[in-house]
């Protein structure tokens, strides 16, 4: 096959793009100097990736991204096909033959991992779920890419998927586009939004790869009895759903009814082959059930016995080398079968195929479902280095002995210095009493007592003590007077704010009936947008700090851009606080105009306190506070870093 070679123009120069002979290297030449050595020269083996316009797109180009050891990051070279008769044409052939080339090499790269030569294929296998299995070197570069956080926030179809499922971040990165300042393009405003995201991107990225394995679709399938609703004097009927994948799977897990269906159809048509097959005594066998013997005979699958179906396949457990310390077997090898040693266990003994024939059938059945599945864990034998986790699994720690403390003992000399502030003023308290004569204290309250008894008023008021007065109404001369514990107006005060701790505390555990849509009394619309600011505004928060703190002379530019960003989120907060408190005048009023109509109409007067209508520019202001507190203090200091080297700010370059 000749090799492809096209007209292409490469960093505005125009050029011939071809391979070398071999196949080997992807070589261009311009036009100035056909006759001379190439000018650029790239090996297939350090491709990673190609990408072309799409057909729709009025220019042809062709991307070549090249990755080598010198290079941390792939390098891309765009090529320009520019040939008058079909550059469309030149460039899939160019396309076609490097994508080939690529997996070719990739299937033969050593380092990939690769099934044994004794593995089964999947149709051998039973590995039919559906979809196909990604061969090893797909699965690699798929992983890798998961990992590769440039790969991720340069998926486009990735991040595009991500905003259809998640609502809530499609609305926030609306909402971001609509508060950005006008000098962010939106290809800057992409890059700064998706790396704060690259988590969401890999968690998205995981799950939308992951494909259904291979299951038993046999237990899936359940016939279920319908009655007929015209005529309910008729008997009922047995009805299968079958759809062609799941015939198709059980052909592939079943060696055995394939072969019936290949030795039985025709003369059976289909539909009547699988009619008899899911009444029949062996479909009851193959899905691990034991047959109740109400069955209807069948003379096409009554003649087959179940047991080909184990024997057609060939064990992959059975065929490999048991370590001797797992293998049962070989303890009746050492003790000579039943000649000597203990009786085994009533479970260890071998019994008759009847007993184990449903046992055998849904392990073999796992079997072939598991056979290319990729083991959790390394093969002991084959494995050149030592498997530590196999080695821990296999150690016998039956006799061996208590590990001993591998710890360091810390002791401390005089203890009791920690606590020497306690100690001192628990020494000088009792140095005071034991001053004292007990006998001269006693003496002493029991005076006190005789007195109190004695006296006219029937004891001590503590009213008068504490300054109140309990007949006084007047509070006029409370701005006069010191206030002391005890007073009214401390008493007010105190209940006041426990009262108001109990409110907050119940808002805070329990909520209030609106607060879930409307919190702190704010329309359902209104706390949205709240919401939606406020993620907003920490996703810029959070881009500001991550450029602003890097110390990167390069990300001045972009520190200034959102800068202006937290400024329009700022001004947001303030249009959502005058849309809120406009409402709020808008309720009042409709209020007042109600209670006018009823007073017109009954002559009856209605209280009505403003405060009770909540919402309003107060909600929105203690809603947004800790965030309205984040954007001052970022702004502030962009302002002092500013001020500190004598700039102003700006975003024009």
């Amino acid at each position: 096959m000749a090799v492809p070679s096209a007209a292409a123009a490469y960093k505005k120069k125009d050029g011939i793009i071809t391979l070398t002979p071999d196949q080997s290297t992807v070589i261009w030449t311009p036009n100035s100097a056909t006759t001379g050595p190439p000018a650029l020269t790239l090996s297939i083996s350090t491709i990673t990736q190609l990408q072309q316009t799409p057909d729709s797109a009025a220019k042809v180009m062709l991307k070549i991204f090249v990755k080598t050891a010198e290079a941390p990051e792939p390098v891309p070279y765009l090529f320009h096909f520019n040939s008058p008769s079909d550059p469309r044409a030149e460039a899939n052939a160019i396309k076609s033959l490097l994508s080939r080339l690529i997996a070719d090499m990739k299937s033969n790269d050593p380092s990939l991992p690769r099934p044994s030569s004794g593995a089964t294929t999947p149709a051998a296998s039973g590995l039919g779920s559906g979809t196909p299995t990604p061969g090893p070197a797909s699965s690699k570069a798929s992983l890798v890419r998961l990992f590769d956080d440039d790969a991720l926030k340069a998926d486009i179809v990735l991040q595009q998927s991500l905003l259809k499922a998640d609502r809530n971040l499609s609305q926030m990165y609306m909402e971001g586009r609509k508060t950005k300042p006008e000098s962010m393009s939106d290809t800057s405003f992409n890059t700064h939004f998706w790396s704060a995201k690259i988590n969401l991107l890999r968690a998205h990225a995981i799950q939308s790869s992951q494909r259904r394995g291979p299951y038993n679709v046999l237990a899936q399938i359940k016939p279920v009895l319908e009655h007929d609703e015209n005529d309910p004097n008729l008997a009922p009927k047995l009805k299968v759903k079958v759809s062609e994948e799941q015939v198709r799977i059980i052909l592939i897990q079943h060696p055995l009814v394939r072969r019936i269906y290949n030795e039985n159809v025709p003369p059976l048509r289909k539909t009547e082959f699988w009619e008899r097959f899911f009444l029949s005594k062996l479909f009851k066998t193959l899905r691990g059930e034991r047959p109740s013997g109400q069955e209807m005979p069948d003379k096409v699958f009554d003649k087959y016995d179940d047991y080909e179906d184990i024997t057609a396949f060939s064990s992959k457990i059975l065929s490999q080398n048991v370590p001797h310390t797992i293998n049962l077997e070989g303890n009746e090898e050492n003790q000579g079968g039943f000649k000597s040693g203990n009786r085994k266990d009533q479970e260890m003994r071998p019994k008759s195929k009847n007993e184990t024939r449903l046992i055998e059938t849904l392990n073999s059945l796992s079997e072939k479902i598991l056979a290319n599945a990729v083991p959790a864990d390394n093969d002991p034998e084959t494995s050149t280095r030592v498997d530590d986790e196999t080695y821990e699994e296999l150690t016998l720690r039956d006799l061996q002995g208590d590990a001993e403390d591998n710890r360091i003992m810390l002791n401390i000399r005089e203890q009791s210095r920690l606590f020497s502030s306690e100690s001192d003023t628990a020494t000088k308290t009792a140095a005071v009493f034991a001053g004292q004569n007990p006998s001269k204290v006693l003496k002493g309250v029991q005076g006190d007592l005789v007195r109190l008894a004695q006296d006219g008023a029937g004891g001590v008021n503590m009213h008068d003590s504490l300054g109140v007065d309990e007949a006084s109404e007047s509070e006029d001369d409370k701005g006069t007077r010191q206030p002391h514990v005890g007073s009214r107006g401390s008493r007010k005060e105190a209940q006041k704010q426990i009262l108001e701790s109990m409110l907050q505390r119940r808002a805070q555990l329990y909520g209030h009936g609106s607060d879930d849509s409307t919190p702190m009394g704010l329309p359902a619309e209104i706390a949205a947008s709240c919401n939606l600011t406020h993620a907003t505004a920490v996703e810029f928060l959070h881009q500001f700090w991550s450029a602003f703190l890097s110390g990167d002379p390069d990300r001045a530019g972009e520190v200034g851009y959102l800068a202006e960003a937290l400024k329009k989120s700022r001004e947001r907060v303030e249009v959502m606080a005058v849309e809120a408190e406009k409402v709020r005048a808008e309720q009042i009023n409709k209020r007042k105009a109600e209670i006018l109509q009823i007073y017109e109409k009954t002559k009856k007067k209605v209280k009505f306190n403003a405060k009770s209508v909540r919402g309003g520019r107060e909600a929105v202001t203690k809603l947004m506070e800790p965030v309205v507190y984040c954007l001052d203090k970022a702004l502030i200091g962009y302002q002092d870093a500013l001020a500190a080297e004598g700039l102003q700010a700006s975003t024009e370059q």
